[in-house]
């Protein structure tokens, strides 16, 4: 019988992530983030989902990027897909094209087998293979916890280089997953999750956000940005404060990967969906505490949050289309001027 992954590990996923704040905190410590070299296009300064660096014919753009947690489901090749599809995300979420990709590996040697690290690391090739990169190699330790990811590398043009600024008032805003990943998983791990709902959460994580590559060349797209550990307020938050906006979320038209009020109602809320609240709360107009667990959530793998012209928005929903996420291609709120005061987000519906 194989040993159950979660069981090994304190966090889950994403919500590893330290909080926004607390990151803050350690930058500050750190002696500030900006950069003086002027081929540095995006930095940890701007907080966004890769560092850019022009390269010398300075239309090519080097991404780069990594992403690590502890266990998210219990699946040894399943936490592998995971780990590397929510890795090699940051590139897509940036219009960028995958090149390369190495491992981060932690295992505790004495508590699991190598041949399950072996079993992760495999289902990482599997989805490197689907992205149509090599995994070429990286580096491991012997650690007291599971922990994997990668470290990614992609190529961008820069008049295809999207970030989280950049969002207009007026433009739509489309998410390409459904939230709700942190509180199945945190079901599962208590021995509260549905039949029903079984393999839904590790089949949305191991999706590629390959999607992103296309969206990016479209007509009218301002920003993009997907969401991961620090839940869809947090990342939208991001999004507005880095352009100069708020952004109004239309909950009705969130999509849920299921329907989450049994969840909320046994209390199956991660930890990190309350560290999220507590550390940005303060720019959210969103009194209600049920939908701030859904919109806090800790999502791994999550989806791409887009802000388009709504003139154009007809092209990115042939694209959601011709993916297969019809369900999706429907716009979750809209980019608002800026006005006085802290808010940020706002949640309306």
């Amino acid at each position: 019988m194989k040993p159950r992954l979660t069981q090994y590990s304190s966090g889950a996923g994403c919500g590893c992530k330290i909080s926004p704040k607390v990151l803050d905190q350690i930058l500050s410590a750190a002696g500030g983030t900006a950069s003086t070299d002027p081929r540095l296009l995006v930095g940890n300064d701007q907080r966004d989902d890769a560092a850019a660096f022009a390269l010398d014919d300075g239309e090519t753009v080097l991404l780069a990027t990594t992403d690590f947690f502890m266990p998210i489901v219990d699946d040894p090749e399943q936490f592998g897909r995971i780990a590397a599809a929510n890795a090699i995300s940051d590139i897509y979420a940036m219009g960028g094209r995958p090149v390369l990709a190495l491992a981060v590996l932690g295992w505790p040697l004495e508590k699991l087998p190598a041949e399950v690290a072996g079993e992760v690391l495999g289902g990482a090739r599997k989805v490197c293979a689907e992205a149509g990169i090599v995994l070429a190699g990286g580096h491991s330790i012997d650690s007291e916890e599971p922990i994997f990811g990668l470290a990614v590398n992609g190529i961008v043009s820069r008049s295809q280089l999207k970030t989280n600024a950049g969002a207009k008032p007026g433009d739509l805003l489309f998410l390409s997953k459904p939230l709700g990943v942190g509180l199945l998983a945190t079901a599962e791990k208590k021995g509260l999750l549905r039949d029903e709902d079984r393999g839904r959460a590790a089949a949305s994580m191991m999706r590629l956000n390959s999607i992103g590559a296309e969206i990016a060349p479209l007509d009218g797209v301002h920003a993009m940005t997907d969401v991961t550990g620090f839940g869809l307020l947090g990342h939208l938050r991001e999004m507005a404060e880095a352009s100069g906006a708020i952004a109004r979320v239309d909950f009705p038209a969130v999509p849920q990967i299921t329907d989450l009020a049994p969840y909320l109602e046994a209390g199956a809320i991660p930890g990190g969906t309350r560290r999220n609240w507590a550390s940005y709360g303060d720019a959210i107009d969103c009194p209600d505490e049920s939908r701030r667990h859904i919109l806090c959530d800790p999502q791994t793998s999550g989806g791409i949050l887009t802000a388009i012209d709504p003139a154009h928005a007809g092209g990115l929903i042939a694209l959601f289309e011709k993916h297969g996420l019809a369900d999706l291609a429907q716009p979750i709120g809209e980019i608002e001027a800026a006005g006085p005061g802290a808010t940020r987000v706002r949640v309306a519906g």
